[in-house]
């Protein structure tokens, strides 16, 4: 019998009550609300207990059109509210696929970790949004099972949903989600050289190819050279994919 997508997603690492005192987690909302009011990103929390939303920010993307409380109450249903049935089953891969690779971390660098990918979210007038979804671990069982994340949801840069990567805080090593045999690949994260991150940082400031140029003392076409060599370093083919994995890969 096929599993149903859903199931998955409440199931995997549902804890159900534990034994852990919430103290250490009493105050940490206060900073993180402090931090949502700096971000235009949307910010949430899960609470793995009970697969439920323990914070949900005001930032409009994730709310597809609802209030903050509403998407707080709704919990792990705004997914199935507001996920197209296709990247549903996709999200399920992601979590079965990324809990299993979890599962063969040790206890002590669990918290290192962050995964970032890419799904559709569709607001309430009909309208279908391509999101970018990072989520890192907050909390840990003391068995070291995740009990609260972090997510933050960002617009994506990529053209279809997927694009899985888990990182290593303080690691070069990247590793990549293949759906079709639920492997994950390690790759080395990329590199550019200094004169390369400087002309993606002026293109982050809204420059022109003719301004970057005169700003670096170098001709138009050298700086179109510099760019073609970011595409190719970071695999992508457009300057607006270049700057979102710069930055997811914290290049720049």
């Amino acid at each position: 019998m096929k599993k149903e997508p859903r199931t998955s997603l409440l199931t995997k690492n549902k804890l159900g009550e534990i034994q852990e005192a919430a103290q250490e987690a009493q105050h940490y909302l206060e900073p993180l609300k402090a931090f949502t009011r700096l971000s235009y990103e949307s910010v949430y929390v899960i609470d793995y207990t009970d697969m439920s939303f323990e914070y949900v920010s005001e930032n409009p993307l994730f709310l597809c059109g609802h209030t903050a409380d509403e998407v707080l109450a709704m919990g792990y249903q705004f997914y199935f509210q507001h996920v197209p049935e296709k990247d549903l089953e996709l999200l399920a891969l992601i979590n079965e696929a990324g809990f299993n690779f979890y599962e063969q971390i040790p206890v002590a660098e669990r918290k290192l970790y962050s995964i970032t990918y890419d799904f559709h979210l569709v607001h309430t007038n009909g309208e279908a949004i391509l999101i970018n979804h990072k989520l890192t671990p907050l909390f840990l069982t003391r068995e070291g099972r995740l009990w609260k994340s972090m997510c933050s949801v960002s617009l994506s840069a990529h053209k279809a949903a997927g694009n899985v990567r888990l990182y290593k805080h303080g690691s070069d090593e990247v590793w990549v989600l293949n759906p079709a045999t639920k492997t994950w690949q390690k790759q080395e994260k990329p590199t550019l050289t200094a004169r390369e991150t400087e002309v993606l940082r002026l293109y982050a400031q809204g420059l022109t190819i003719n301004q970057i140029a005169a700003r670096i003392f170098v001709t138009p076409d050298t700086v179109k050279y510099y760019r073609r060599r970011i595409f190719e370093r970071l695999e992508v083919s457009n300057i607006v994919e270049a700057l979102s994995s710069a930055v997811n890969s914290k290049l720049i």
